[in-house]
């Protein structure tokens, strides 16, 4: 009966680590998959940030990078853990696993913040920055992000082209009798703003604040739905580490 317990114990302990094995391999893509995310945010999206008050965004996105970074470290410990069959390893990975889920739920608690006021900061920052610093001495970068979201938006002005008739850019001498900006114009040619008639500007209702908050909101949905994802893989995760932990500990002792 004590041969057929220890064989059956051998059998549970094998089952463990297989189990343990492919979760790893799992967790491992799904921390590729956030820092991916994370570094897409940065790289490709990195134009419209200069647009936004808060750095909350730029934060969270910092935040994934991070914690899919170490996610994969964690993954490459948790492979050598399962493979020596090393108890101290598995008690790392365990306290490693429970640290980046904390790490996500403050990512994840971050962009809901920041999504219940996106709205209203969307609308009242984008509304001064037109007004106020574009095309101004020391404002290059967000002349260029206003400039970018107007043209990939397919938009013109905060909530409407009529919002650039009270730009500082527009009311000066720079501007050459332009009504709205250049980027305003479905083709861009040289002082096209002059002509602020719907065949040669975008005409968007709700400008682009509407849109902006459109990408922002799918791009905090992205982020909350790979986090959660990977969320519910490490408390599995946890669960099968504590039951090897567990499981050798018996076995030898």
């Amino acid at each position: 009966m004590a041969h057929y317990k220890a064989e059956q114990d051998d059998w549970l302990l094998v089952y463990l680590k297989y189990l343990l094995f492919v979760f790893n391999f799992f967790f491992w893509v799904g921390g590729a998959a956030i820092m991916a995310v994370g570094v897409w945010t940065l790289v490709e999206k990195s134009g419209y940030l200069s647009v936004l008050a808060s750095s909350t965004f730029a934060a969270s996105a910092y935040i994934l990078i991070f914690a899919g970074a170490l996610v994969m470290v964690t993954g490459f410990l948790g492979f050598c853990a399962i493979v020596r069959e090393d108890r101290s390893c598995l008690s790392t990975y365990f306290c490693l696993l429970l640290a980046i889920f904390l790490v996500e739920l403050v990512a994840g608690v971050l962009a809901h913040m920041y999504y219940q006021r996106l709205s209203d900061e969307l609308k009242q920052h984008l509304t001064r920055t037109l007004a106020e610093n574009y095309r101004q001495p020391g404002a290059a970068d967000i002349t260029t992000s206003v400039d970018r979201l107007q043209q990939d938006f397919k938009c013109c002005g905060s909530n409407s082209s009529a919002d650039w008739q009270h730009s500082a850019y527009i009311l000066s001498q720079e501007a050459e009798g332009r009504r709205v900006p250049d980027s305003c114009c479905k083709t861009v040619v040289a002082r096209c703003g002059q002509r602020a008639h719907p065949s040669n500007i975008y005409k968007v209702e709700g400008g682009c604040v509407s849109k902006l908050e459109q990408f922002l909101a799918d791009h905090l949905l992205l982020m909350g739905a790979v986090g959660i994802g990977v969320a519910c893989l490490q408390i599995c995760g946890m669960v099968l580490t504590c039951c090897l932990h567990r499981r050798l500990q018996l076995h030898f002792y």
